[in-house]
């Protein structure tokens, strides 16, 4: 199935999210790790961006023009997008990935304090490095 076009079979699902960079080879690092961690698989790349994909939903990455991501840094306390949420496939996967977290030097563990129950369930959360951040969700058990 060609998942460039809507499938009937995933309605109101995630279909794509787009980010936008200011340094794209650090945030190319970041979420092509992450991702394919998750499951994704490269899906294209492009002077200026790259795509993942994972089923029916895929996420791309795009260099932000500089004058305008110098004058508007991320803020995700800021109206608009706060964080990514992602399904892990265990409890395990989630301890793997935010191990993986604190050997990246362009990323960061959020709330180590109260990890993994910062949210009340079993999860990761951390920052990419424009700030944005990341959930990594576990099951109940």
């Amino acid at each position: 199935m060609d998942y460039d076009h809507v499938d009937p079979d995933h309605a109101g699902g995630i279909h794509h999210v787009e980010l936008y960079a200011s340094d794209l080879n650090a945030s190319t690092d970041f979420w092509g790790w992450l991702l394919r961690e998750l499951g994704y698989e490269s899906k294209n790349e492009w002077n200026g961006g790259r795509s993942w994909i994972n089923g029916p939903t895929y996420v791309v990455l795009v260099e932000a023009d500089g004058d305008v991501a110098a004058d508007h840094p991320f803020d995700r306390r800021a109206p608009g997008l706060n964080h990514l949420a992602f399904h892990a496939a265990s409890r395990e996967q989630v301890d793997e990935i935010t191990e993986g977290i604190r050997d990246r030097s362009e990323a960061s563990v959020l709330y180590e304090d109260r990890h993994p129950y910062a949210g009340g369930y079993y999860a990761l959360y951390c920052e990419d490095p424009e700030g944005i951040k990341v959930e990594v969700v576990g099951p109940e058990k």
